[in-house]
C-alpha cells in the first residue's frame, strides 16, 4: 500500500494517524516532493477509476492561473489535465492511497480510508 500525502494536509495526517492505530504496511510518498510522473498519474487514474478533473483541486492559485475551471471535461483534454497535475503536483487531491488488490481511493475521509484497508 502506497499513500501519496501533502505532510501540511490535516487529511493526509488523519489518513497516516488511522492507517498506524489499524497497523496497516504502507510507504509514504510525499507527492510534493517526490512528484509522479504523467505515467504514474494514468496509472493511479485507472485504479481510482477517475479522470484527472475529478482528482484536480481547481481551487488552487495555480488552478486559476492555469484556467483549469474552463478546460474541457472529456478525451480531447485528458492529456492537458495529466500534464498540468505532473507540473502543478500541489493541484492532485491527496491523499491517495493505492490498496494491495490495485485499486486506489482518494482517502479524504475516514471511510474511505478504512474501504482502502479493507481491499
Amino acid at each position: 500500500m502506497e499513500i501519496w500525502i501533502n505532510p501540511a494536509c490535516s487529511k493526509c495526517r488523519g489518513a497516516l494517524t488511522l492507517l498506524d492505530a489499524e497497523g496497516a504496511d504502507y510507504t509514504v510518498r510525499r507527492y510534493l516532493e517526490d512528484v509522479p510522473s504523467p505515467e504514474e498519474i494514468r496509472a493511479v487514474l485507472d485504479r481510482l477509476g477517475l479522470e484527472p478533473w475529478d482528482i484536480t483541486r481547481t481551487g488552487e492559485d495555480v488552478a486559476e492561473e492555469l484556467g483549469v475551471k474552463e478546460w474541457p471535461r472529456d478525451g480531447t483534454a485528458r492529456e492537458k489535465w495529466i500534464g498540468a497535475l505532473s507540473a502543478h503536483p500541489e493541484l492532485i487531491q491527496r491523499p491517495i492511497i493505492t490498496a494491495e488488490d490495485g485499486t486506489a481511493v482518494v482517502g479524504r475521509t475516514e471511510e474511505a480510508v478504512r474501504d482502502a484497508l479493507s481491499r
